[in-house]
């Protein structure tokens, strides 16, 4: 019996020391994932019983025949403690059919796209998911967070400037308070959690703040260092909807075998003073204007990037990055410096639309988003803070509220 119980707390405590589940990247012949809300932001932060959609390309256009799951996860993304029975309605690892081939592009694929709620499946409870997409033989092609919310607590959020002095130029400040009277939450130090993200990533999300202060019911985060951003910059941009002339950001288009569109060269930012220029903080939109339907009309072209060659980069690693690349510096975003035009170069093969793009520095020790871009306070980003809360006598985490707001609106 001794033994028993000390192999049941090894395993609780090896539980315990795992590490949140973290997306799965798709194969390079998996392209244009496209996973939104009716918000259409990319990232699907959706209420209950709201619909959402998922999408991808897959260039192989052999018209293969996915599946997909859904795994309930608590706050901190360890996997909760419920069966798939209390959170589904029906049954998960459905099949995923080509909803469409490509029409009349240079490069052939197969599109998928499968909406939810659907006739086989509902999800029943809120909180944190992810969604995978297996392939027949079940090995795992690619995964996708999302969250199920009940808007059962008001969050008002204000973003601050840094009260520190060193980070005043620099950071952003996401204070919030959370109205849970009607609620009646229960000792909310322990039961409440929190996630912020800014510009919907979870790469650079902050958890773990508990409540400083209780007013009337209400939970009130009034941090500062704990709860600072960097601003970053404004991400770069370019549109290529006309697959054959030039654009904004694009200076010149070739046709081969397939599309090339070469970027205009940029510049660090890191010495300049900001300039404001709008973007859609990271993100893409598919778009062409060679056919009614961007998802089977819009062709794929090798999007070259390149940045001037400063020394200090040379002995570093220069990536690419957007929503496009899921904010991921893999080997397929790495550029490479070419000595004899003194510019750092790389090319991703992205479908037609419009693009936010940035560039991030790796070192041996650390990745640095803002070393080419610049960091300021003035830019402008999306911030959301999402309230989980375990109920007295539940085994999981509910989403109970999501508030948000823009930098746009700043204050000291």
């Amino acid at each position: 019996m001794k033994y028993r119980f000390l192999f049941l707390v090894l395993l609780c405590s090896i539980g315990y020391a795992q590490s949140p589940v973290q997306e799965k990247e798709p194969p390079s012949h998996i392209k244009t994932i496209l996973f939104s809300g009716n918000e259409k932001t990319h990232f699907p932060i959706i209420r209950l019983n709201e619909p959402f959609t998922l999408r991808f390309d897959d260039l192989n256009a052999d018209e293969a025949i996915y599946r997909y799951q859904i795994t309930h996860y608590n706050a901190d993304w360890q996997p909760s403690s419920l069966l798939k029975s209390e959170y589904l309605r029906g049954m998960d690892d459905q099949y995923i059919y080509p909803s469409s081939n490509s029409n009349t592009t240079l490069q052939p694929y197969s599109h998928y796209s499968i909406d939810f709620p659907s006739e086989h499946l509902r999800i029943l409870l809120t909180g944190n998911y992810l969604l995978s997409v297996t392939d027949q033989s079940g090995n795992l092609i690619f995964s996708r967070k999302f969250v199920v919310y009940s808007p059962s607590v008001g969050v008002e959020v204000n973003i601050k400037r840094s009260r520190d002095m060193r980070f005043f130029d620099t950071k952003q400040v996401v204070q919030f308070t959370i109205k849970g009277q009607a609620l009646q939450i229960q000792n909310p130090k322990e039961s409440v959690k929190v996630t912020v993200l800014q510009n919907y990533r979870w790469d650079t999300a902050i958890h773990h703040l508990k409540p400083q202060y209780t007013m009337g019911g209400e939970l009130i985060y009034r941090y500062d260092e704990q709860a600072a951003f960097d601003g970053g910059n404004e991400f770069l941009y370019f549109e290529n909807k006309d697959i054959r002339t030039p654009s904004s950001g694009v200076y010149r288009v070739e046709q081969t075998e397939s599309f090339h569109h070469y970027l205009f060269t940029s510049i660090s930012r890191v010495n300049r003073v900001y300039t404001y220029n709008p973007d859609i903080n990271g993100n893409f939109i598919v778009a062409t204007i060679h056919g009614e339907n961007p998802h089977d009309n819009a062709d794929y072209t090798w999007v070259h990037f390149s940045l001037e060659g400063l020394p200090e980069f040379w002995s570093k690693s220069v990536y690419v990055y957007g929503k496009f690349s899921n904010y991921q510096l893999s080997d397929a975003y790495k550029l490479s410096y070419d000595e004899s035009a003194g510019v750092f170069h790389g090319k991703v093969l992205l479908k037609q639309g419009f693009y936010n793009y940035n560039f991030a520095v790796k070192s041996a020790d650390r990745v640095d988003f803002n070393g080419i871009g610049g960091n300021f306070q003035q830019t402008e980003n999306d911030y959301t803070v999402i309230v989980y809360y375990r109920a007295p006598g539940t085994l999981y985490d509910q989403a109970i509220g999501v508030g948000g707001a823009s930098s746009v609106n700043i204050t000291r």
